[in-house]
């Protein structure tokens, strides 16, 4: 379950951190090793602490922002030590007549004033607009800009250096919003955008659960005026935000959470995911993504045409490619017989025990002693549980980065050859 959670000394918050897992990321701050990992700051803050509390949240974005604001709340001493907190990123919202949705850097920034410095030079033009919200300060940079363009899909803003027009001038607007959002043009609706950035404005402010609200209050009103494009505008609004696939959000948790471990035998920890696609039991491609320091090392991508185990029907020879378990071996063997790519810390493979016992049998055969990690999916093909992460020596966040992103590739790799029908 993602969340955040609170290192406390008495009333005091020390620490404010994030976790896509909670429980699997507290736990790791007991571990023996944890100086070698985390580093004697985060050491002596777990020390000194005598209490740990947690709140949940629906989702790993909604985490990074609750982070935010709770680092803002208690000004928490390790998340801010041995740094200029106003160097960290801010969310503002303009007062414009059609707002936009900037990320600024807290030093550039006059608080008391709500506008940017006098002395900032800034690409933005007309730097003397006030900013109606500032949200932040967010610690991570990275993960702040994919949280945002994850809320753009859902709620389409302008981030534009520029003002992008007044009320004479919303044909202009349009066309620099169609091009921003990347969608077909339509007619932009300045009173519909104002709508979306309160929205946004909800989103940042950790009122999720009040977001939700609104969004079912303006379904169930727009259906009963008969505005029925409204009502499903909202519907998929609702259901977007319900279901966000943050997985990438969280790809660089690992690292920023553990900084240590960008040095020495540690500085290229490489992960390898494997899943299959078929057509009905034909057809059957495998895929290797590969994960160096929990970001994606696509040029280390590799693809496999599953032959799949042989089946005999009197003097007729075919092959069986919807053997899951049978094709996982056979990918395993065949890169196995690469001496020439690195040998990786985990193997991910999607499924339960039956299909993690078949890489370990693959790897036994050959006298290769790697971890190997599974991922079980739910109805909706979500994690729902993962196996070895701790023998693995990885993190959570890296492992459902892995999978998800085997299975798009593979996904999209087998669509591809579906539509040359070249195999």
């Amino acid at each position: 379950m993602p969340g955040v959670y609170l290192f406390k000394h008495g009333r005091k918050v020390l620490y404010v951190g994030k976790a896509t897992s909670l429980r699997d990321r507290v736990r790791s701050y007991f571990d023996d090793e944890l100086i070698l990992t985390r580093g004697p700051r985060v050491v002596d803050m777990v020390t000194r602490a005598d209490r740990i509390t947690f709140e949940t949240t629906p989702t790993v974005l909604e985490a990074l922002v609750r982070e935010a604001t709770l680092i803002k709340k208690y000004s928490s001493v390790v998340n801010v030590e041995g740094k200029d907190d106003k160097t960290f990123l801010h969310v503002v919202i303009t007062r414009e007549d059609i707002p936009r949705v900037l990320v600024v850097r807290g030093k550039d920034i006059d608080f008391k004033t709500r506008r940017l410095k006098s002395d900032f030079n800034t690409s933005f033009q007309k730097s003397d607009f006030h900013f109606r919200a500032i949200y932040g300060p967010f610690p991570s940079g990275a993960q702040l800009r994919e949280g945002l363009r994850i809320i753009r899909r859902i709620f389409p803003f302008f981030d534009t250096a520029k003002p992008v027009g007044t009320k004479s001038k919303h044909q202009a607007a349009q066309r620099e919003f169609n091009v921003q959002i990347k969608q077909s043009p339509r007619n932009f609706n300045a009173k519909e955008y104002r709508c979306t950035i309160r929205h946004i404005m909800l989103f940042l402010s950790g009122r999720g659960k009040e977001l939700r609200m609104t969004l079912e209050k303006d379904m169930r009103h727009a259906a009963k005026e008969e505005r029925f494009e409204d009502a499903i505008k909202a519907r998929r609004q609702l259901s977007a935000f319900d279901h966000i696939q943050d997985v990438s959000l969280i790809k660089d948790e690992n690292l920023e959470q553990n900084p240590s471990t960008n040095s020495g035998q540690f500085a290229s920890q490489r992960i390898e995911a494997y899943d299959t696609a078929h057509l009905s039991g034909t057809n059957a491609i495998g895929v290797m993504i590969v994960v160096e320091n929990s970001t994606p090392a696509k040029s280390a991508y590799r693809i496999f045409r599953i032959r799949g185990p042989k089946k005999h029907v009197g003097r007729t020879t075919s092959y069986i490619q919807n053997d899951d378990i049978a094709s996982l071996k056979e990918i395993l063997s065949r890169r196995l017989g690469h001496p020439e790519w690195p040998l990786p810390k985990a193997i991910v493979v999607d499924g339960g025990t039956a299909h993690k016992k078949a890489a370990e049998s693959v790897l036994k055969e050959v006298g290769v002693a790697i971890s190997v990690v599974a991922v079980v999916k739910d109805g909706r093909h979500r994690p729902r549980e993962i196996i070895g992460t701790r023998r693995a020596g990885i993190d959570e966040t890296d492992v459902v980065l892995a999978n998800a992103e085997a299975h798009r590739f593979s996904l999209a790799r087998h669509r591809h050859a579906r539509s040359r029908l070249v195999y």
